[in-house]
């Protein structure tokens, strides 16, 4: 009777935006984050403050972003897709400093996991980084936990 009253209106899903160089780094950050099948707290704040570092946003304007690279990252391109976005836009020396953020990402929680590390190390390889520059954030990473 109340469906007679008040029928559900099918939603439709809203578009999802052009991914450019912010979005294909927050999508990524969000990527490693969920590496592990978790989405924790320490590692929202973290993506949030890359967010906000990298693109000088203010705190909220920084989680808007990322809320949008969540939704990005869940309905969007692959891997290569948003690496590729970053090695066009974005210099060599730029794309180190992103591997080292999104070291960051993954070791918010303060633990190591080896599905994280996979997936930095994917990104890190597509994202045209070299050995010893992977090798570098990496012992970097682990040398602060």
């Amino acid at each position: 009777m109340l469906e007679l009253l008040f029928p559900r209106r099918v939603r439709t899903p809203e578009p999802l935006p052009q991914p450019n160089a912010q979005l294909a780094l927050g999508a990524l950050l969000v990527r490693v984050a969920l590496a592990n099948r978790q989405y924790l707290a320490a590692e929202v704040a973290q993506i949030d403050r890359v967010l906000s570092a990298t693109f000088d946003l203010k705190p909220l304007d920084a989680a808007k972003l990322r809320a949008e690279c969540e939704a990005l990252e869940r309905h969007a391109p692959g891997t290569p897709e948003f690496t590729k976005i970053l090695r066009d836009e974005v210099d060599y020396a730029e794309r180190k400093a992103l591997a080292d953020a999104m070291w960051a990402v993954a070791m918010a929680d303060g633990r190591r996991d080896a599905d994280e590390e996979m997936q930095l190390l994917a990104i890190e390889t597509a994202l045209g980084l070299s050995d010893a520059d992977i090798a570098a954030a990496r012992k970097n990473a682990l040398g602060k936990l």
